[in-house]
């Protein structure tokens, strides 16, 4: 009988499992990335309020109603349906709808789509939101047309009012604590609290001012000032007057937040982290106590 030397059996094996193993690794490292991409999608989803805008009868599928001086505004579906939604969209693509308000087949957005604070957000915070989208229940529903007069319906033009209303990005202060940096962030950024409480010009651009109310808000309501140094509302709240408000929507005198802001606190505040809140009230606190 002849004896078979099993060296080199062995070794073909192992130059075998080798690729293998490594495959099979890389694999599960993918998986793990995605995964955490996609948990970490889904609390910026929440911090940038997309359902409140972007579901009304189904998950994403738009149909909001959004009533302006300007005409009425349908949110368009941002399910990843391929047809209705934003499915067959890249990464660019979407990068570039967020942060410059452009389509893919590069059509200007109404900026009742608050793309101008979306901006601010860093492209891996962007791409996290695509990739939890992306998971979501498909939705093959079509959008129907906004509802404005002229001259607010005529998208070409949107690329004027871009270049009058689009101002410097937001960067950190050096100068301030990481909670008011995080705060400052939240709120003209992904949050564009800054979009609803701001006052706008005869052509919808946020003026200058700054935070200190809107009289024609949203659905007609009077927005009320976050830039209170009158002090004589909001700028009299105290840091936890003003966390205990955005966790559970209560205000110092007892009576409950409503309007558009219940639609916030059930999709936004109420599903943010402690920590996101105590730096969002420290930075509303010190714009008014500087």
């Amino acid at each position: 009988m002849t004896n078979i030397n099993p060296q080199p059996i062995k070794g073909r094996l192992v130059c075998w499992l080798v690729p293998f193993v490594f495959v099979l690794s890389a694999s599960a490292a993918l998986a793990t990335q995605e995964g955490e991409a996609v948990t970490s999608g889904e609390y910026i989803f929440h911090i940038s309020g997309c359902a409140s805008c972007h579901t009304k009868d189904q998950p994403l599928a738009g149909g909001v109603e959004l009533e302006t001086p300007f005409g009425t505004f349908i949110s368009p579906n941002i399910s990843p349906d391929n047809q209705f939604g934003i499915g067959s969209w890249t990464d660019d693509e979407f990068v570039t709808a967020m942060r410059e308000g452009l389509s893919p087949e590069g059509e200007h957005y109404f900026p009742a789509f608050p793309y101008t604070s979306y901006a601010n957000m860093p492209t891996a915070d962007l791409l996290d939101l695509k990739s939890y989208i992306d998971k979501q229940e498909p939705v093959s529903k079509a959008t129907p047309s906004h509802q404005l007069s002229f001259p607010f319906n005529q998208r070409g033009l949107l690329g004027i009012w871009k270049m009058l209303n689009t101002g410097q990005p937001w960067a950190a202060d050096a100068n301030q604590s990481k909670p008011w940096n995080r705060g400052s962030y939240l709120v003209n950024g992904p949050s564009h609290c800054v979009q609803c409480h701001t006052p706008r010009n005869l052509i919808g651009g946020m003026q200058g001012a700054g935070m200190i109310g809107n009289e024609d808000g949203p659905e007609g309501e009077k927005v009320p000032p976050l830039l209170d140094l009158n002090k004589s509302g909001f700028g009299l709240w105290n840091k936890e007057d003003i966390e205990f408000s955005l966790a559970i929507g209560m205000k110092p005198d007892g009576d409950f937040m409503g309007g558009s802001m219940s639609h916030v606190l059930e999709n936004t505040t109420g599903k943010m982290t402690e920590e996101d809140i105590q730096a969002i009230a420290h930075y509303l606190y010190s714009l008014n106590n500087p």
